[in-house]
């Protein structure tokens, strides 16, 4: 990212954004999707990390490692992100640790709520391993939503002072980029369930598919799948993918830039009797049709979508 294009992540957006970049997409607070109808039994994680399902449960009592204890009455189910923390755990027993020594260390430095300096130093010492941990923390204490409002944008943030001070960085933006999409596929995976009749896209020529991806884990954690196609989609593409869903379908696409918010893929939507939401600041400046619906915020997205 140069400097003059850092400049331009710092305005107002769709979907939000604290920015045009192609990561600060501002998404404000709102209400956390719970996933507590979401995850794997005891038995299930047992078997795929070969522990006995006793050892789990009194790991999960005295290293806090697992479903909260605070659901009396209720199924305590594992996240991915749970098994996730509980396959390095085994690794480090394997490799000699203590159990209550391989939990602290599995577990990575406890964060508060938008807690962005351990991972800004993770991310400038290139630690992607340390930068996946806090993210898995920070997701599994507090949510998608408030992970990428309160803790991944205000470290993009930084960052791109530091690109307009002079820095060179762009491969720390990279680095939390990636690290951000590959904590989201672990902690929130495709729901079980079919995915329903939604489909998100990036329009034809837009690469800055990150929004959508938080957009997809937001939805998975509250239970709804989608149909996620990604960056750069073709319009014949889109229209290849409708055709191949029942109706009525439910589409929202994404344009960072006013270059590659096509009004193409808009009428393709549109002529397949699709809801088509808008996201992204590339529409800012588009007359659009009256049945394209623009969105402002995560949490409206996740509303309409979920």
């Amino acid at each position: 990212m140069r400097a003059g294009h850092a400049v331009r992540t710092l305005a107002p957006g769709v979907i939000g954004s604290v920015g045009r970049g192609r990561h600060n997409q501002d998404m404000p607070d709102g209400p956390k999707p719970t996933s507590e109808h979401v995850g794997y039994s005891v038995r299930t994680v047992a078997e795929r990390i070969g522990v006995p399902t006793a050892t789990l449960r009194s790991w999960n009592r005295r290293y806090g490692i697992g479903p909260q204890q605070d659901r009396p009455g209720r199924h305590r189910l594992y996240t991915e992100a749970d098994i996730a923390v509980l396959t390095r755990m085994v690794d480090l027993i394997r490799a000699g640790a203590t159990p209550a020594g391989a939990a602290a260390t599995a577990r990575g430095p406890a964060l508060s709520l938008g807690d962005k300096a351990a991972l800004l130093t993770a991310a400038f010492a290139l630690e992607s391993r340390a930068v996946c941990a806090l993210l898995d923390t920070h997701l599994r204490d507090y949510g998608v939503i408030d992970t990428w409002d309160r803790l991944c944008r205000p470290a993009f943030a930084d960052i791109v002072a530091r690109q307009l001070d002079g820095e060179g960085c762009v491969d720390v933006e990279h680095l939390l980029s990636w690290c951000i999409i590959a904590t989201l596929h672990r902690a929130a995976p495709p729901p079980d369930t079919p995915p329903g009749p939604v489909v998100l896209a990036c329009t034809s020529g837009e690469t800055h598919s990150l929004p959508l991806e938080v957009l997809r884990a937001a939805l998975a954690e509250r239970g709804t799948g989608a149909h996620m196609l990604g960056p750069d989609v073709p319009t014949a593409a889109l229209a290849d993918t409708l055709a191949r869903l029942p109706s009525p379908t439910t589409v929202l696409l994404w344009s960072q830039q006013e270059s590659t918010a096509l009004t193409s893929a808009i009428r393709v939507c549109a002529d397949a009797d699709a809801t088509v939401y808008l996201g992204g600041p590339g529409w800012d400046t588009l007359i659009l049709p009256e049945s394209a619906i623009r969105l402002d915020s995560l949490s409206a997205a996740v509303d309409r979508l979920g």
